[in-house]
């Protein structure tokens, strides 16, 4: 199951010429480019996509494209027109700095776009590079999504393993203070520029939390961020853990070698079960939730799109292949979980194939198209053109996706008990027949053992939600075992009833 592309030449051919990919949104990366959009939504940049579809990628140019939407109007507004020609003429005249046309415009242009939804915005040509250094997986800046709220920035989540995520910083903090300036009456892109410098520089954060009596002062470093998209543990023998924290170009061939190299590890080569972790996940490449989705089902819609123009619809089909092999699975959401994470639990949820477990996801259930300009193929437009939706015709958009079982955050506190005594403390007590001598294991192995465990049990103990999912799993394959053996009773029951004369 091939799920990478070609990404250089995919960048070229939709974004410095006429061909445009139908797109989804992923949620920007602190280092990104913004628009100041209004509203609580994180702003997003759009990420060229293809993948396994009903029908060939979607190409939509510039002109074309806007032909076809419907004009209700039949004419141009003339006295909107005047209105605009006559704010131009006194800005030029009258404000304090002189400014040109062309700025003029462009400011024109993007509020426009701005002014539409959270997501549509107008591309200068530094746009270009910063959205294929967010697809990447590499990039410069602190980790963290961002969107605006109130006037001040607000954290969508911090990325894994970055400057962000080890010095605390937690989604849904209001970030109200950049070093020591206030960041109330810039626009997103302006606190994403003064977020962003050389690695290895400091910054200092003053942040707004739910629960905290004052605002919190984070100091941390800027860096070069590099972000592993796919990670794995074992939590038990028998039981994985695949955290994605971003859909990248490459996700999911890498969900899908993990999922094997995971299955390789197992005794008997097979999982009981398996925790898919969404949470904190902001989105990424349309593609890259496709392929994870398609590791888990074989047959079936997986996602489709609807917008007016025929070109923004599509569909996308899972392949015959299922990497998985049934395996029940447990997929963790939360607020943080967006866009094509949502397209992914919502396709699982929908085709019966995972239990869902966490709270609400944020509700981002449109795709953007990127469109050249014909006067200018450096510059473009990023524009809402459609809903996408689950394989049962749910749109999440501003809904979110909701868990089958709702689990806050939370930690496991154990409880000190009293020592109790065994057979095994009494003296004399009898040795166990089954047990061999000398298991052939040694100290150090035991010893390596013994850590790996130690330190699942503490992230069982700090994450509920997690420890939760494991307990989901654990009963999920029990009740597939006694199944399994009912059927096999069932079954020889049958067969000696069938050889009785």
């Amino acid at each position: 199951m091939n799920l990478t592309f070609n990404l250089n030449r995919l960048f070229k051919a939709s974004f410095f010429g006429p061909p445009t990919l139908l797109a989804l949104a992923t949620s920007l990366a602190l280092t990104g480019w913004a628009a100041d959009p209004v509203g609580q939504e994180p702003q997003t940049l759009d990420i060229p996509a293809s993948g396994n579809t009903s029908q060939a990628p979607v190409e939509l140019e510039a002109e074309p494209a806007i032909e076809q939407a419907e004009d209700t109007k039949g004419r141009l507004p003339l006295d909107e027109l005047r209105a605009f020609t006559e704010v131009m003429e006194r800005i030029k005249k009258a404000y304090v700095e002189e400014v040109d046309d062309k700025t003029l415009f462009d400011n024109a242009i993007q509020g426009m776009l701005s002014g539409l939804d959270p997501h549509s915005a107008y591309l200068k040509p530094d746009d270009f590079q910063e959205l294929e250094e967010n697809t990447s997986g590499e990039f410069g800046g602190l980790g963290i999504e961002v969107g605006m709220e109130d006037g001040f920035i607000k954290v969508v989540s911090p990325i894994d393993d970055t400057p962000a995520s080890k010095a605390g910083v937690q989604a849904g903090d209001l970030i109200i203070k950049l070093d020591d300036a206030s960041v109330k009456g810039l626009t997103l892109s302006d606190s994403v520029d003064k977020m962003r410098g050389k690695a290895g520089t400091p910054i200092k954060l003053t942040i707004v939390r739910e629960g905290e009596g004052k605002p919190l002062e984070i100091s941390l470093e800027r860096a070069v961020i590099k972000v592993q998209s796919v990670r794995v543990k074992n939590l038990e023998p028998g039981y994985g853990y695949i955290r994605v924290s971003q859909f990248q170009a490459d996700t999911g061939k890498e969900l899908v070698d993990t999922l094997n190299e995971l299955k390789k590890e197992q005794e008997n080569g097979k999982l009981n079960g398996l925790v898919l972790d969404l949470r904190n996940n902001p989105g990424g490449v349309l593609q890259a939730a496709v392929g994870v989705t398609d590791a888990f089902i074989s047959e079936g819609l997986i996602v489709y799109t609807k917008g007016r123009i025929p070109s923004s619809e599509m569909k996308f089909n899972a392949t015959a292949d299922d990497p998985s092999q049934g395996v029940p699975l447990v997929v963790l959401i939360n607020g943080g979980s967006a866009s094509a994470s949502e397209i992914v639990a919502g396709a699982l949820q929908d085709h019966n194939r995972a239990v869902l477990m966490g709270t609400e996801s944020f509700g981002k259930g449109s795709v953007q198209t990127v469109l050249p300009l014909s006067v200018d193929s450096a510059k473009g437009l990023k524009l809402t053109t459609a809903l996408y939706y689950t394989p049962k015709g749910r749109s999440i958009q501003a809904e979110g996706i909701k868990p089958d079982i709702v689990v806050q955050r939370a930690k496991v506190t154990p409880i000190d008990a009293p020592q109790q005594y065994k057979e095994a403390d009494l003296q004399r007590h009898l040795g166990n027949g089954n047990k061999e001598g000398n298991d052939g294991v040694s100290g150090k192995n035991n010893a390596a053992a013994d850590k790996a465990a130690k330190e699942i049990a503490d992230l069982l103990a700090q994450d509920y939600q997690l420890n939760q999912a494991l307990n989901v799993l654990k009963g999920m394959h029990i009740n597939a075992v006694t199944a399994g053996k009912s059927e096999e009773k069932k079954t020889a029951a049958l067969k000696l009833v069938e050889s009785k004369p």
